[in-house]
This record gives structure tokens, sequence and C-alpha cells, in this order.
């Protein structure tokens, strides 16, 4: 499935393991479900390749908690476009826990939900058409204007009032 990554659309490389799966011997980059994690801990830490983690929906960032930073990924499930658990998770696993990896969304999201995905910390999200990939890519540019400070570090308007008056004093 075709994703959209800092604005651009890319292939993924992730191979994403089913639970019964066998981890692959040629140490590619892979995904495993919460519960492998917490089912196999010891033998995916030894994992010689790069580890991912997917949440599904209804998975907190709570029960990943400081293990984040173990993974170089990881995708949050979105069941519907208006079940909006992930971005809380997406926004807990960034500044709670300090996940510096990957963040993707996956799942049931509207291309108008991309811009705010991006704010709370998701850098890249699985779009179904590849079609529309482009246009995917476009929507982090048309939102100019944003009120509170967040994940992408764009200066909101209280902020930049505030700059401006002390920059004048």
């Amino acid at each position: 499935m075709p994703l959209i990554s800092d604005g651009q659309a890319r292939e993924d490389s992730w191979r994403h393991l089913e639970d019964d799966e066998a981890l692959p011997a040629d140490g590619a980059a892979v995904t495993v479900s919460l519960t492998r994690w917490e089912r196999n801990e010891t033998e995916l830490r030894d994992w010689n390749g790069r580890l991912g983690l997917r949440l599904a929906a209804g998975e907190l960032a709570e029960q990943v908690g400081e293990d984040a930073g173990r993974f170089d990924l990881i995708c949050v499930a979105f069941p519907a476009f208006t079940d909006g658990r992930g971005f809380s998770t997406g926004r807990l696993l960034r500044g709670r826990y300090g996940f510096k990896g990957e963040l993707r969304a996956t799942g049931r999201v509207i291309r108008d939900q991309f811009f705010f995905l991006h704010r709370v910390g998701f850098d890249s999200i699985e779009v179904a058409d590849p079609k529309l990939a482009e246009q995917w890519a476009d929507a982090l540019g048309e939102i100019s204007v944003v009120y509170q400070p967040s994940h992408d570090r764009r200066v909101s308007i209280p902020q930049a009032r505030w700059q401006s008056r002390a920059a004048a004093e």
C-alpha cells in the first residue's frame, strides 16, 4: 500500500508479520502486533533487523509505555474516520513517551484529517488509492494558521503575538 511520508508518496519497505509468522532470516524491517510483542518480547529484543509495532484500535500508548523507544516504526490503526483514539495515542507516544521513530496512521482516515495527524506527530499515512496519493500530500499545505502549539512546532497565533510584543519591548 502506498504511503505519504514527509509530503511525498513512497512505497512501504516494511514487512507486516502475522502473530504466528516466523521472523525472516534476512533481518528485514518487520512490524509485529502488540500482542506478539507482549508474548515474545525477549525474542524480539534480540531481533537483528529494524522492528516496528502495530497498535490496533483500542490499544493505548500506555500499553507500549517506555518500550516505545525500542521501535523504529509504530503503526496506529484507525477503524473509522470518526474514531479519534489514534490521535491521542500518537500524541502520547510523542509527548509522554518520547517516541522518535516513524509514527504511521493506518486504516480509515480521510484526507481532511492528515494535517491534524501531522500536528500530533504522525509522519506517514497509508493511502488506499495510489492515484490520490499526490492529493493527500497537498493536504499538509492547505492550512497555514494554527491556534495551539503542537508537535509540528508551527508557531501559533498566540505565540506569534507574544513574540512580536516581546521583540517590541
